[in-house]
């Protein structure tokens, strides 16, 4: 038989990991991790430029220096695997500068994704910044491997329903605190990759960066992912010891 207090203990662990799967799994969803506010378009240089950069962001190669520029001059949101710009539809871009203004997204492919950082965005003969690079990895690797760890322990959980015992309670609460600590790395491996690519890509003027949702959902599912893995630990441990101290009981 299980106690009701850990079956209510594994039970609020069991909600607490599917909000923090959610919340994770809608952030690496979407592009809101950070976000550019960029002064509105003035000007036929000015509308001639934006329009040369929103091209090329959409239609031509992957290059880390003009999607950057882009996102700053264009009011862009970039996450783990979306990068957007906000522009007006195509016959405002000189008439009408305050037009109505629509998202236009490109995805990250996985090859994009393990394209190498430079030291020089878009200068190959700069030589490649290893720590931008490896932090880049890290940010849309992490997330993965919290998800996958969330499923293993549901189904570690799930036999363990079937079989009507706390003991993998235990393991299962180590996979939560691996999931926690993994969603908490991604956060902090994207905050570290924007402030450097920020001190080799320097802001242009009146253009201000700012978190956006997204990566506050990843961070909400770090402690959601602890609290479920310490709840499932008290379970499995105090179950442990009051099974101990029932079967020295029946043996004196």
């Amino acid at each position: 038989m299980v106690d009701n207090r850990y079956a209510t203990a594994a039970v609020i662990a069991c909600v607490l990991s599917a909000l923090a799967t959610v919340y994770l799994s809608v952030a690496v969803g979407t592009q809101h991790w950070y976000q550019y506010s960029s002064p509105g378009v003035r000007g036929e240089a000015n509308v001639s430029e934006l329009r040369s950069l929103y091209e090329e962001f959409m239609d031509g190669e992957f290059d880390e220096k003009t999607y950057s520029d882009t996102l700053f001059r264009l009011n862009g949101t970039v996450g783990l695997w979306w990068r957007c710009v906000l522009v007006p539809g195509s016959a405002h871009w000189h008439k009408e500068p305050d037009a109505k203004l629509s998202l236009e997204c490109r995805s990250f492919t996985l090859a994009q994704q393990l394209t190498p950082k430079y030291k020089e965005p878009g200068n190959h003969n700069s030589g490649e910044d290893m720590v931008r690079t490896y932090l880049w990895r890290c940010q849309f690797l992490l997330p993965l491997v919290s998800l996958g760890l969330v499923v293993l322990a549901g189904l570690a959980g799930f036999c363990a329903c079937l079989c009507q015992s706390l003991t993998p309670t235990l393991g299962i609460g180590v996979l939560h605190l691996l999931c926690g600590l993994c969603s908490l790395a991604t956060v902090c491996c994207y905050l570290a990759g924007m402030d450097l690519l920020h001190r080799v890509s320097m802001l242009p003027d009146k253009v201000d960066g700012s978190l956006g949702w997204s990566l506050y959902l990843a961070l909400m599912s770090s402690p959601l992912h602890m609290m479920a893995a310490a709840l499932l630990v008290w379970a499995a441990r105090s179950h442990s010891q009051n099974y101990y101290r029932m079967t020295a009981y029946r043996v004196a």
